[in-house]
């Protein structure tokens, strides 16, 4: 069977979502004849909700072939190994965490790991605590950056940190310079075809702009996929609580670590994300729980700026998903597609991989509906996937000081996958074989589970914690230390460009 003959595609909407996915659709197709439409208002503003991201940015970049001393001066881009979670526990010694990116070095370190871990689980105390254990870790709270001395052969998985709306723009003109065509225009009607299929966007002025493939990145508004197709919207508030968000920069007061950083607030958790040129804050809160002027207030407190006059900026979060991400001849990308709030920073990952198995469905049956219901099903598994472990941050918690904290620890609105996760933790199951099983082709990997659950502290009371016996045996976590410190030794002290 022939491969079918690349679409006509057309993009409602740019920033960072309508650029990645015009990218990787022209490098996909441009060579064989497909052509890529980006329809962008110029009177519409770009959320930006985050500024992280995971390793599958970098791999993005990669394959696009963008080296990192052209993008990331551009984006006053800095490094990411992962994230430190502080204040999610009161439980002693394990007041914070970090989440590492996994790594080749990982496969030396985590077997370790996962043994103590099991053996805490079932009450022996042994050291469990997952920070000691990974290269990323060691790496970040040393200042050091990503990059490997010549004879050091395994480098860390990393991410980055950015400025959105220079990521997008970088990305536009990266685009245009290679056949995508960039027409910012406003968007004023959806003409549908007989069949229900959308013909073309009609403009302001009277432009029509025609099309075989519509994609949907016009934000938290779906103007595509819900307004003209109507295809509905699953919201996730009963599995997460946060619907708010209020944001503010303030200048560095410090060389910053290669690291997000996740803080327990009254009703939420605030981000610190150092750029080269400022630090983003951001408190992600539930407004059950806390109004605007007292998130604002919290916020301003935390990072010294009670008595700045700089405003603070408020985005309402819509987290859920809609029902498909492929309906008729539209796909939904970035915030048309869904939202889970930025805790993971998942969001351009989400947009990386949407565009890039499209790509494989429609090369695989066109517009077929056999093919669109089996990627349906697999983003719908993406999403719900990386919700789950978002959810088991909050279920997970070991915090009793609020309300807030309370109910999400005593939230039962929990998926079945979450359920066989919980379950496989509390009663000393292998963690790698129920996320296979809970998930089929998971998200997270068995590592990151481990890290969660252990970085919380979750296991018996301390008073019920029993020393190892004599004839059983436990991992070295000072050999593991020697090793990682060795490794660490290959890499230079990180210092963003500008700084």
């Amino acid at each position: 069977m022939s491969e079918p003959a690349p679409p006509h595609v057309v993009i409602l909407g740019g920033g960072s979502a309508g650029w990645i996915t015009a990218c990787l659709l022209h490098k996909e197709w441009g060579a064989r004849g497909g052509k890529v439409t980006v329809v962008e208002s110029p009177d519409i503003g770009i959320i930006g909700v985050g500024e992280g991201s995971t390793p599958q940015l970098k791999a993005l970049f990669d394959h696009l072939g963008i080296a990192e001393a052209d993008w990331m001066p551009a984006c006053d881009a800095t490094y990411k190994l992962g994230i430190r979670f502080s204040g999610w526990s009161e439980r002693s010694g394990f007041e914070s965490y970090f989440h590492p990116f996994p790594g080749p070095t990982d496969l030396h370190s985590e077997p370790g790991f996962v043994l103590n871990t099991t053996l805490a689980r079932r009450g022996f105390e042994v050291p469990a605590h997952p920070d000691p254990w990974f290269l990323a870790s060691r790496l970040a709270d040393a200042g050091k950056g990503p990059h490997a001395a010549p004879t050091f052969p395994f480098a860390p998985s990393y991410g980055y940190h950015f400025d959105a709306y220079k990521l997008g723009a970088y990305l536009r003109d990266f685009a245009c310079a290679r056949g995508v065509s960039h027409l910012p225009l406003k968007v004023v009607e959806v003409e549908r075809k007989a069949d229900g299929d959308i013909a073309a966007l009609l403009c302001e002025g009277g432009e029509r702009i025609a099309g075989d493939l519509f994609v949907d990145c016009s934000g938290f508004r779906a103007v595509l996929i819900r307004q003209a197709l109507g295809v509905p919207f699953r919201p996730f508030g009963e599995n997460l609580f946060n619907d708010r968000a209020v944001v503010m920069p303030t200048p560095h007061v410090s060389v910053p670590r290669p690291q997000t950083d996740s803080i327990a607030m009254r009703a939420g958790w605030r981000w610190s994300i150092p750029l080269t040129t400022r630090v983003g804050n951001g408190y992600v809160y539930s407004s059950k729980y806390i109004s605007d002027e007292e998130a604002e207030a919290e916020l301003r407190a935390a990072i010294g700026m009670e008595h700045s006059d700089q405003p603070a900026r408020f985005l309402q979060m819509n987290v859920g998903r809609v029902e498909d991400s492929w309906s008729r001849n539209c796909l939904a990308a970035g915030l048309s597609q869904g939202f889970i709030e930025p805790l993971e920073a998942t969001a351009l990952h989400i947009v990386i991989a949407t565009a890039l198995e499209f790509v494989r469905a429609f090369e695989a049956g066109g517009f077929s509906a056999q093919h669109r219901a089996a990627f349906n099903r697999k983003a719908a598994v993406r999403s719900e996937g990386i919700r789950d472990y978002i959810v088991a941050h909050y279920r997970l918690n070991q915090r009793t000081d609020t309300a807030y904290w309370r109910a999400n620890a005593a939230n039962q609105a929990l998926s079945e996958g979450l359920k066989a996760m919980l379950t496989a933790w509390f009663t000393h199951e292998d963690m790698a074989a129920a996320n296979q099983a809970a998930y089929g082709e998971p998200h997270y990997a068995a590592m990151s589970w481990n890290c969660i659950f252990a970085g919380y502290g979750t296991f018996p009371p301390a008073d019920r914690m029993q020393p190892l016996p004599h004839n059983a045996l436990s991992a070295d976590n000072a050999a593991t230390g020697a090793m990682l410190d060795a490794c660490t030794g290959n890499f230079a002290d990180y210092r963003p460009a500008g700084l």
